[in-house]
């Protein structure tokens, strides 16, 4: 069931009310999942419920994304901002340091969080930062495109497309191995989220000079990319333990960007592996 926490985060302008929608389930020590840019919470449905049998599971969206408001004036859509957000977010939900997992830009969002020490173990899936320039500039060319196409299909045609393979493969094949393993009602709910993601643009413009390049020492981190990962390809997989050498640097066979929804069990498995 979705809920909201309200709280403050401090900016230039003094401290400025943030609401981020969230759901909650499961039982056990706290576990935050941040999804990646342009999806929603929704993208860890194929795992909650494993998830959930160890952990208390809670599935964020995050700010200007899914159902949860942007940020106000005063607040960019940047690292640090971002980090000030989750931080206050797991005060108003009195959890300390949980443990967090993160695909895709939500990896970045978990292990920056790790570097502040504010969760006690980081399991990042495909995370962004570990690009070359040339590699930046591909991926982002791919998520404008991806976003142009949401932006522009009328709703009909996406529900049409969405309720056969071909249509699925289409619409998602950028970021899932298996795309035809999403139900037609969950590519259509999150080619509308892509479309409607008001911090898509600036959260884009502020990636464009990011790069991680901080060890994390203290805390248990995991790095885990996809075979078939057709967005941030895996090599970058190879300069994160380079950056991060204490990580385990674990391959998904024959997953892609978004590697929950390709094989669940094993992803569920690497991120509770990650978080003991």
């Amino acid at each position: 069931m979705s809920a909201t926490a309200s709280f403050k985060v401090p900016s230039a302008r003094g401290a400025q009310p943030v609401t981020v929608s969230y759901t909650r389930a499961g039982r056990g020590e706290p576990l935050l999942l941040l999804h990646g840019i342009g999806h929603h919470r929704q993208a860890w449905d194929p795992i909650v419920d494993i998830l959930a049998t160890e952990r208390d599971v809670i599935a964020v969206d995050l700010p200007g994304f899914g159902v949860s408001p942007g940020l106000p004036e005063g607040l960019a859509y940047d690292l640090p901002t971002t980090t000030s957000v989750f931080g206050a977010f797991c005060e108003a939900l009195e959890i300390d340091r949980p443990h967090v997992a993160g695909n895709s830009l939500g990896g970045l969002l978990a292990l920056e969080l790790g570097r502040e020490n504010l969760v006690r173990s980081v399991t990042a899936l495909s995370p962004a930062g570990f690009w070359s320039q040339a590699e930046r500039r591909y991926a982002f060319g791919v998520l404008i495109g991806m976003r142009r196409m949401a932006e522009r299909m009328p709703l009909p045609l996406v529900e049409r497309m969405a309720r056969t393979a071909a249509g699925r493969v289409a619409l998602t094949s950028t970021i899932y191995a298996r795309p035809t393993r999403r139900s037609p009602e969950a590519v259509v709910a999150e080619t509308l989220a892509l479309a409607k993601a008001t911090g898509f643009a600036e959260t884009l413009r502020a990636g464009t000079t990011v790069q991680f390049t901080d060890d994390i020492p203290g805390i248990p981190v995991t790095v885990a990319w996809g075979t078939k990962d057709r967005l941030l390809v895996r090599r970058q997989g190879v300069r994160a333990k380079q950056i991060i050498p204490r990580a385990r640097l674990v391959r998904l066979p024959g997953c892609g960007h978004c590697p929950m929804n390709d094989d669940p069990a094993l992803v569920a498995r690497v991120i509770l592996d990650g978080s003991r």
